[in-house]
Protein backbone atom coordinates (compact mmCIF):
# COMPACT_ATOMS: atom_id res chain seq x y z
CA UNK A 1 0.00 0.00 0.00
CA UNK A 2 1.69 3.44 -0.68
CA UNK A 3 2.79 5.59 2.11
CA UNK A 4 -0.36 8.44 1.21
CA UNK A 5 -2.86 5.57 0.65
CA UNK A 6 -6.09 5.69 3.38
CA UNK A 7 -6.26 1.78 4.60
CA UNK A 8 -9.90 0.29 3.96
CA UNK A 9 -10.47 0.68 7.78
CA UNK A 10 -9.38 4.59 8.14
CA UNK A 11 -11.87 5.20 5.56
CA UNK A 12 -14.90 3.39 7.32
CA UNK A 13 -14.29 5.92 9.91
CA UNK A 14 -13.98 8.45 7.53
CA UNK A 15 -17.04 7.84 5.99
CA UNK A 16 -18.54 7.25 9.25
CA UNK A 17 -17.46 10.71 10.98
CA UNK A 18 -18.93 12.58 7.30
CA UNK A 19 -22.19 10.91 7.75
CA UNK A 20 -22.56 11.79 11.71
CA UNK A 21 -21.29 15.42 10.36
CA UNK A 22 -24.32 15.56 7.90
CA UNK A 23 -26.73 14.80 10.61
CA UNK A 24 -25.80 17.01 13.29
CA UNK A 25 -25.59 19.49 10.54
CA UNK A 26 -29.03 18.86 9.75
CA UNK A 27 -30.45 18.42 13.02
CA UNK A 28 -28.82 21.84 13.71
CA UNK A 29 -30.57 23.61 11.03
CA UNK A 30 -33.39 21.87 11.41
CA UNK A 31 -34.38 24.43 14.35
CA UNK A 32 -33.87 28.10 15.59
CA UNK A 33 -34.15 28.93 19.33
CA UNK A 34 -35.38 32.08 20.33
CA UNK A 35 -35.64 33.60 23.80
CA UNK A 36 -39.12 32.42 24.83
CA UNK A 37 -40.10 30.38 21.55
CA UNK A 38 -38.16 27.66 19.16
CA UNK A 39 -39.18 27.29 15.95
CA UNK A 40 -38.55 24.00 13.96
CA UNK A 41 -38.16 24.72 10.28
CA UNK A 42 -37.24 21.20 8.67
CA UNK A 43 -40.80 20.94 6.85
CA UNK A 44 -40.61 24.31 5.45
CA UNK A 45 -39.05 25.39 1.92
CA UNK A 46 -38.42 28.95 3.57
CA UNK A 47 -36.31 28.77 6.75
CA UNK A 48 -35.98 31.53 9.66
CA UNK A 49 -34.61 34.64 8.58
CA UNK A 50 -34.10 38.10 8.84
CA UNK A 51 -36.94 39.61 7.17
CA UNK A 52 -39.52 37.48 9.02
CA UNK A 53 -37.76 38.59 12.45
CA UNK A 54 -37.75 42.18 11.33
CA UNK A 55 -41.57 42.18 10.40
CA UNK A 56 -42.08 40.38 13.68
CA UNK A 57 -40.36 42.84 15.46
CA UNK A 58 -41.21 46.35 13.87
CA UNK A 59 -44.56 45.59 14.12
CA UNK A 60 -46.73 47.58 16.29
CA UNK A 61 -49.48 45.01 17.99
CA UNK A 62 -48.82 46.19 21.61
CA UNK A 63 -52.95 46.96 21.62
CA UNK A 64 -54.22 44.63 19.32
CA UNK A 65 -56.92 42.12 19.97
CA UNK A 66 -56.54 39.85 16.86
CA UNK A 67 -53.98 39.73 14.22
CA UNK A 68 -53.61 37.72 10.93
CA UNK A 69 -50.35 36.19 9.51
CA UNK A 70 -50.85 36.18 6.10
CA UNK A 71 -48.13 33.37 4.67
CA UNK A 72 -46.99 32.30 7.73
CA UNK A 73 -44.32 29.44 6.67
CA UNK A 74 -42.95 28.25 10.22
CA UNK A 75 -45.17 30.27 12.02
CA UNK A 76 -42.25 32.86 13.42
CA UNK A 77 -43.99 36.02 13.10
CA UNK A 78 -47.51 35.02 14.40
CA UNK A 79 -44.84 33.76 17.25
CA UNK A 80 -43.15 36.81 17.51
CA UNK A 81 -46.32 39.11 17.17
CA UNK A 82 -48.26 36.75 20.11
CA UNK A 83 -45.05 36.98 22.51
CA UNK A 84 -45.53 41.17 22.51
CA UNK A 85 -48.94 41.18 22.51
CA UNK A 86 -52.48 39.32 24.36
CA UNK A 87 -53.82 38.89 20.81
CA UNK A 88 -55.55 36.21 19.24
CA UNK A 89 -53.49 35.20 16.03
CA UNK A 90 -54.73 33.46 13.39
CA UNK A 91 -51.75 32.61 10.56
CA UNK A 92 -52.52 31.36 7.34
CA UNK A 93 -50.17 29.14 5.61
CA UNK A 94 -51.11 27.61 1.75
CA UNK A 95 -48.23 24.38 2.04
CA UNK A 96 -49.56 21.47 3.85
CA UNK A 97 -45.77 20.81 5.08
CA UNK A 98 -45.74 23.89 6.25
CA UNK A 99 -48.93 24.37 7.83
CA UNK A 100 -48.34 21.51 10.13
CA UNK A 101 -45.24 22.65 11.22
CA UNK A 102 -46.30 26.21 11.74
CA UNK A 103 -49.23 23.99 14.23
CA UNK A 104 -46.97 22.77 15.77
CA UNK A 105 -44.52 25.26 16.63
CA UNK A 106 -47.41 26.81 17.93
CA UNK A 107 -48.59 24.13 19.60
CA UNK A 108 -45.17 23.63 21.57
CA UNK A 109 -45.29 27.68 22.59
CA UNK A 110 -45.96 29.47 25.66
CA UNK A 111 -48.96 30.98 23.85
CA UNK A 112 -50.29 28.13 22.11
CA UNK A 113 -54.25 28.65 22.98
CA UNK A 114 -54.03 32.21 21.45
CA UNK A 115 -52.59 31.19 17.84
CA UNK A 116 -54.53 28.83 15.26
CA UNK A 117 -53.18 28.27 12.30
CA UNK A 118 -54.82 27.25 9.27
CA UNK A 119 -54.09 25.71 5.58
CA UNK A 120 -55.75 27.69 3.29
CA UNK A 121 -54.79 30.15 0.28
CA UNK A 122 -55.83 33.43 1.32
CA UNK A 123 -57.02 34.47 -1.17
CA UNK A 124 -60.26 32.23 -0.44
CA UNK A 125 -60.15 32.97 2.92
CA UNK A 126 -62.97 34.73 4.84
CA UNK A 127 -63.73 36.01 8.23
CA UNK A 128 -66.65 37.20 10.22
CA UNK A 129 -64.71 38.72 12.42
CA UNK A 130 -62.08 41.62 10.55
CA UNK A 131 -58.55 42.14 12.13
CA UNK A 132 -56.73 44.79 14.09
CA UNK A 133 -53.34 43.75 12.40
CA UNK A 134 -52.36 42.19 9.45
CA UNK A 135 -49.21 41.24 8.33
CA UNK A 136 -47.62 39.17 5.88
CA UNK A 137 -43.80 37.95 4.31
CA UNK A 138 -45.24 37.40 0.80
CA UNK A 139 -43.91 35.90 -2.32
CA UNK A 140 -41.24 37.90 -3.66
CA UNK A 141 -38.22 37.69 -6.70
CA UNK A 142 -41.08 38.06 -9.05
CA UNK A 143 -38.66 38.94 -11.64
CA UNK A 144 -36.59 36.16 -11.03
CA UNK A 145 -36.27 32.56 -12.78
CA UNK A 146 -38.49 29.95 -10.88
CA UNK A 147 -36.81 27.48 -8.07
CA UNK A 148 -36.71 23.82 -9.46
CA UNK A 149 -37.76 22.92 -6.20
CA UNK A 150 -41.31 23.54 -6.43
CA UNK A 151 -42.20 24.01 -2.71
CA UNK A 152 -39.61 27.15 -2.45
CA UNK A 153 -40.87 28.15 -5.78
CA UNK A 154 -44.46 28.82 -4.39
CA UNK A 155 -42.72 30.10 -0.73
CA UNK A 156 -40.33 32.97 -2.90
CA UNK A 157 -41.71 34.03 -6.26
CA UNK A 158 -45.27 35.85 -7.04
CA UNK A 159 -46.90 33.49 -9.29
CA UNK A 160 -49.32 32.76 -7.44
CA UNK A 161 -50.92 35.38 -5.16
CA UNK A 162 -50.26 38.47 -6.56
CA UNK A 163 -49.47 42.16 -4.63
CA UNK A 164 -52.85 43.40 -5.81
CA UNK A 165 -54.77 40.32 -4.27
CA UNK A 166 -52.96 40.14 -1.67
CA UNK A 167 -54.06 43.80 -0.67
CA UNK A 168 -57.55 43.48 -2.24
CA UNK A 169 -57.56 40.57 0.61
CA UNK A 170 -56.35 42.69 3.34
CA UNK A 171 -58.77 45.56 2.69
CA UNK A 172 -61.54 43.56 3.39
CA UNK A 173 -60.70 41.80 6.22
CA UNK A 174 -59.14 45.32 8.12
CA UNK A 175 -61.25 46.73 10.89
CA UNK A 176 -61.01 50.70 9.95
CA UNK A 177 -59.10 51.50 12.26
CA UNK A 178 -56.28 48.93 12.15
CA UNK A 179 -52.58 48.59 10.22
CA UNK A 180 -51.28 46.04 7.63
CA UNK A 181 -47.54 45.91 7.69
CA UNK A 182 -45.36 43.87 4.79
CA UNK A 183 -41.83 43.68 3.73
CA UNK A 184 -40.94 43.25 0.65
CA UNK A 185 -37.82 44.43 -1.61
CA UNK A 186 -36.95 47.92 -1.34
CA UNK A 187 -37.30 48.41 -5.47
CA UNK A 188 -41.18 47.41 -5.58
CA UNK A 189 -41.58 49.42 -2.83
CA UNK A 190 -43.09 52.06 -5.13
CA UNK A 191 -45.01 49.96 -7.59
CA UNK A 192 -46.83 48.56 -4.13
CA UNK A 193 -47.62 52.12 -2.53
CA UNK A 194 -49.14 52.74 -5.66
CA UNK A 195 -51.15 49.03 -5.88
CA UNK A 196 -52.56 49.99 -2.60
CA UNK A 197 -54.16 53.07 -2.86
CA UNK A 198 -56.67 51.18 -5.52
CA UNK A 199 -57.51 49.31 -2.24
CA UNK A 200 -57.60 52.89 0.28
CA UNK A 201 -54.56 51.61 1.83
CA UNK A 202 -52.32 54.68 2.26
CA UNK A 203 -48.60 54.28 3.78
CA UNK A 204 -48.54 55.56 7.43
CA UNK A 205 -44.98 54.44 8.30
CA UNK A 206 -41.87 52.76 6.01
CA UNK A 207 -38.31 51.47 6.49
CA UNK A 208 -35.36 51.04 4.77
CA UNK A 209 -33.30 48.19 5.70
CA UNK A 210 -29.87 48.46 4.46
CA UNK A 211 -27.70 45.72 5.03
CA UNK A 212 -23.77 46.95 4.78
CA UNK A 213 -22.83 50.75 5.43
CA UNK A 214 -23.22 52.60 2.30
CA UNK A 215 -25.37 50.46 0.75
CA UNK A 216 -29.03 50.67 -1.08
CA UNK A 217 -31.56 49.66 0.81
CA UNK A 218 -32.53 45.62 0.20
CA UNK A 219 -36.07 45.69 1.89
CA UNK A 220 -38.55 48.05 3.02
CA UNK A 221 -41.09 47.38 5.18
CA UNK A 222 -44.29 49.41 5.33
CA UNK A 223 -47.39 49.99 7.55
CA UNK A 224 -50.74 51.00 5.88
CA UNK A 225 -54.03 51.88 6.63
CA UNK A 226 -57.26 53.38 5.86
CA UNK A 227 -56.02 56.72 6.68
CA UNK A 228 -54.72 59.89 4.45
CA UNK A 229 -51.59 61.26 6.51
CA UNK A 230 -47.62 61.72 5.79
CA UNK A 231 -46.03 58.68 5.78
CA UNK A 232 -43.04 58.64 8.40
CA UNK A 233 -40.03 57.33 6.77
CA UNK A 234 -36.78 55.69 8.58
CA UNK A 235 -33.68 54.02 8.04
CA UNK A 236 -32.68 50.63 9.85
CA UNK A 237 -28.93 49.27 8.97
CA UNK A 238 -28.38 45.52 10.35
CA UNK A 239 -25.24 44.91 10.39
CA UNK A 240 -22.02 47.54 10.41
CA UNK A 241 -19.52 44.81 8.98
CA UNK A 242 -20.09 41.02 8.11
CA UNK A 243 -22.14 39.25 11.31
CA UNK A 244 -21.42 42.00 13.29
CA UNK A 245 -25.05 43.39 14.27
CA UNK A 246 -25.80 47.78 14.27
CA UNK A 247 -27.45 48.74 18.16
CA UNK A 248 -30.38 50.10 15.71
CA UNK A 249 -30.83 46.28 14.65
CA UNK A 250 -29.55 44.77 18.63
CA UNK A 251 -32.52 47.24 19.92
CA UNK A 252 -35.18 46.30 17.73
CA UNK A 253 -34.24 42.45 18.30
CA UNK A 254 -33.67 41.96 21.50
CA UNK A 255 -36.54 40.51 22.56
CA UNK A 256 -36.06 37.46 20.69
CA UNK A 257 -32.57 36.51 20.12
CA UNK A 258 -31.22 34.61 22.42
CA UNK A 259 -27.29 35.76 21.94
CA UNK A 260 -27.43 39.23 19.55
Amino acid sequence: MPNNAVSPVASRYIVLFLTFYSIISKMANSYFQFKQFTVWQGQCAMKVGTDGVLLGAWTPVETARRILDVGTGTGLVALMLAQRSRAAVVALEIDPDAALQASENAARSPWKERIKVLQTDFRHYHSEQLFDVIVSNPPYFIASLPCPDGQRTAARHNGGLTYSELLQGVSALLTPEGFFTLIIPADVAERVIETARGSLLYPLRQLSVLTKPGGPPKRTLITFSFRKQECQSEELLTEIARHQYSEAYKALTKEYYLKM
